[in-house]
């Protein structure tokens, strides 16, 4: 607490008034610091709010990219099982045409030897026949 001085009428007249002029300037000083704050509070609010708004962003976005993650995983199973299913009847398919083709060979291969054993007896059958005839032959001479 300041004390003053007394003069002939009362209190020094130029200490109060220096103090005056000095609270005024604390004042001042304390009112233009406080609005500098005020701004500065202003500021920061805002920033906060920037950010809480750019949190709320990320955090759609977030959501959003596992849910596209999810959808291309469930997408890609299905892709996966159905050329998997298609692989599986394209081996069915290759498989029967592949039986189908052998029991074909096979049935020409079984034609085929009956063929030659067809063929030997006549050839057997066509040279006992020309024995025959050479034996005839020289059987007469």
């Amino acid at each position: 607490m300041k004390k003053f001085n007394t003069s002939f009428n009362g209190y020094n007249k130029t200490e109060v008034r220096e103090f005056v002029a000095n609270v005024c300037k604390e004042y001042e000083s304390m009112l233009n610091k406080l609005k500098a704050q005020d701004v500065e509070i202003e500021k920061l609010k805002q920033e906060l709010v920037h950010y809480k708004d750019l949190e709320k962003t990320l955090n759609k976005t977030i959501m959003i990219a596992e849910n596209t993650s999810s959808q291309i995983k469930k997408i890609a199973r299905e892709e996966s099982s159905s050329i998997i299913e298609e692989a599986k009847r394209n081996a069915s398919k290759i498989i029967n045409d592949a039986l189908l083709r052998n029991e074909e060979i096979e049935k020409n291969a079984e034609e085929l030897r009956h063929r030659v054993i067809m063929f030997k007896r006549k050839f057997k059958q066509a040279m006992e026949n020309e024995i025959e005839v050479i034996d005839e032959i020289a059987d007469n001479y």
